[in-house]
């Protein structure tokens, strides 16, 4: 049975495999530095193909470069040898829940979570940071050069990552802050839906730079709007130009042209039905155009009613309908003529014709301030100092116009937890069940810090580690208690939990990866690929990333045999990590014909067992697919 391969997918291989699709004869065999056959790009056979398209690297051409952008496209692209642990005890409702909450680096998140949501987020919201000069601390990895970091990127040993503060006094400042953004906006890219979108929270400093990075990312075509938020309300100014920075910017692209925001309501109440008319309700609308006669003739002419005579001429730009569809409102008895010359004539709009019973809002957003993001962190969790946290009545102005049942939220820096609660606040108002995936790295936080003080002492309190993640559950565990304490609609699901899944090395062994650095003394100990340390529960979430199944699935798991074994929504996937698999119990899991079958590849009670298997599921449940780890 084949082997599931136990790490994040490879995108660079997807791409080849992509350019092979359609130029077969660019792509070929060669041996890497390890002397292994894989399949490579003949860049001069694709230039051939491409003559008429290829820009030479010295051409002048319109793009966007920095110091780092290599080795960035290369980490994006890279695969890692990394998982997803499940963390009941720091979960809420984790059995029942639909709702994620990532602890771990954010790009290493967005990786293992390409193969279960490629394609499927609806909406994703990000307020990164903004390379002030002080909140920048980003992963350190791509600095350090592509080779380096594909070496890491395959290390199991538990030292982590260093973290460093992208200070202004860094040759490097936008550079790296453009290094740090850019993978995960391409990995982000994949994981939305065909009609997604995506909202980054940005200021004047970087604002620029990520307009042109989002043009290469998603398509200057898709484009959406850049919103103005008047985010403070005070007068004062942190410039020194003088001049008062009250406002941020919302940048918003398309996953494609089938992307759309809901729009502001009509107002309805204008239509009503005072004659009866069978086409239902109606209201008043303007009959006069909108050129003059320049530029359209034929909307230009006299407008006589054919009952009274009474011509009501024309006026300045016109009427809105050319004479022939005009004649044909009238007839209709669309057109409503006033009783005097003085008047002017208007038609009947009905409600059910309309394309749409919304307008477009605006893209200035004003209403709300950090100021009320900060007054609703203190009401929630008592006066835990946090840098400027958006207001929840902008996410969900955002989840209001962009999202439908069943849609799914991403936000991977996830900071105080503001979307998440924002999502269960409008989930709560309009009855619609909608799911969130939250990203926070945890970063420790300093007692001794002015700016962080009070959310370590929080932490403290709570008996937790002092990082931003706990804070992040907490404030949703917090937010989730209020919203079901008040009055909800009837028709929403009340899922206000949230399963915690940890980014960690991976469950299987150095060997399992690089066999060819495995001596002969070490082979005894390589005889389980598995690391000692890890539980039934974790193995069974790396399979389910390795395979792309759905990570909020109930799981039951029951004893049979002797042997442990999880069942994922029911039949979706079936697992027994245990030794001692015998025949019998390999053919009483086959009768609950599972989608998917995983075994360990070590678990058998003997080697004919392990050859049976696949004869055994194929005479009573033809369709599983089995895979071993």
């Amino acid at each position: 049975m084949d082997k599931l391969k136990m790490h994040s997918p490879n995108l660079t291989d997807e791409n080849v495999a992509m350019i092979r699709d359609m130029f077969p004869s660019c792509v070929t065999e060669a041996a890497d530095e390890t002397g292994k056959l894989r399949w490579v790009v003949d860049f001069h056979s694709l230039s051939q193909e491409l003559s008429d398209y290829i820009v030479d690297g010295g051409q002048e051409r319109y793009h966007l470069n920095w110091p780092g952008k290599r080795e960035a496209l290369i980490i994006s692209n890279a695969p890692i040898a990394k998982t997803l642990r499940p963390a009941p005890s720091e979960s809420l409702e984790y059995a029942n829940t639909k709702n994620l909450l990532i602890e771990g680096d954010n790009l290493d998140a967005l990786k293992l979570l390409q193969d279960t949501y490629l394609g499927q987020i609806k909406m994703i919201y990000i307020d990164p940071p903004y390379n002030t000069g002080n909140d920048f601390v980003y992963d350190d990895r791509f600095s350090q050069g592509s080779s380096k970091y594909l070496e890491m990127s395959s290390q199991l040993d538990a030292d982590g990552n260093r973290l460093i503060a992208n200070t202004s006094a860094n040759g490097r400042f936008h550079s790296d802050w453009l290094s740090m953004i850019y993978p995960r906006l391409r990995l982000a890219k994949k994981l939305l839906k065909e009609d997604g979108l995506i909202i980054i929270s940005i200021d004047d400093v970087e604002s620029s730079g990520l307009r042109l990075l989002c043009d290469e990312v998603f398509g200057r075509e898709n484009f959406v709007a850049q919103f103005i938020w008047k985010s403070r309300v005070s007068e004062d100014t942190r410039a020194t130009s003088g001049v008062s920075t009250d406002h941020e910017y919302l940048v918003c692209y398309s996953r494609s042209d089938s992307a759309y925001f809901r729009g502001s309501e009509k107002d309805v109440n204008k239509f009503s039905n005072p004659d009866d008319d069978p086409r239902g309700p109606w209201r008043s609308a303007d009959l006069t155009g909108l050129a003059t006669k320049d530029a359209r003739p034929n909307l230009h002419y006299d407008l006589i009613d054919p009952k009274t005579e009474i011509n009501y001429g024309c006026p300045p730009k016109g009427w809105r309908f050319e004479p022939r569809t005009m004649e044909q409102k009238i007839r209709e008895g669309r057109v409503l003529f006033p009783s005097s010359v003085d008047g002017r004539p208007r038609h009947k709009l009905f409600m059910n014709e309309m394309k749409s019973l919304f307008k477009n809002i605006s893209s200035v957003v004003s209403g709300f301030s950090t100021a009320d993001g900060t007054r609703e962190l203190n009401s929630l969790m008592g006066g835990v100092a946090f840098t400027f946290p958006k207001p929840t009545a902008l996410i969900k102005l955002f989840v209001e116009q962009i999202t439908q049942e069943d849609d799914i939220v991403l936000d991977f820096f996830a900071g105080s937890g503001t979307t998440a609660d924002g999502v269960m606040q409008q989930c709560a108002a309009d009855g619609l069940s909608r799911k969130f995936i939250l990203v926070q790295i945890p970063e420790k936080l300093d007692r001794e810090s002015p700016a962080q003080g009070t959310a370590a002492e929080f932490c403290d309190k709570l008996g937790v580690p002092r990082n931003i993640a706990e804070l992040t559950k907490e404030r949703v565990r917090r937010a989730g208690a209020r919203i079901i304490e008040r009055p909800r609609h009837p028709s929403w699901n009340a899922d206000v939990g949230f399963r915690v899944l940890k980014v960690d090395t991976s469950n299987m062994q150095d060997v399992f990866y690089r066999p060819d650095e495995v001596g002969q003394a070490d082979l005894l100990a390589a005889v389980d690929n598995i690391k000692p340390d890890r539980t039934p529960e974790d193995l069974l979430f790396q399979v389910l990333v390795d395979w792309g199944v759905d990570l909020t699935l109930p799981i039951r798991r029951e004893t049979i045999h002797g042997k442990t074994v999880f069942f994922v929504d029911d039949n979706a996937l079936a697992a027994c990590f245990d030794s001692g698999v015998t025949e019998e119990l390999v053919k009483q899991l086959a009768g609950h014909v599972p989608l998917r079958m995983v075994f360990r590849d070590n678990g058998f009670v003997s080697d004919a067992v392990k050859i049976n298997v696949e004869q055994i599921f194929r005479q009573l449940s033809p369709n599983t697919d089995i895979k071993s780890i």
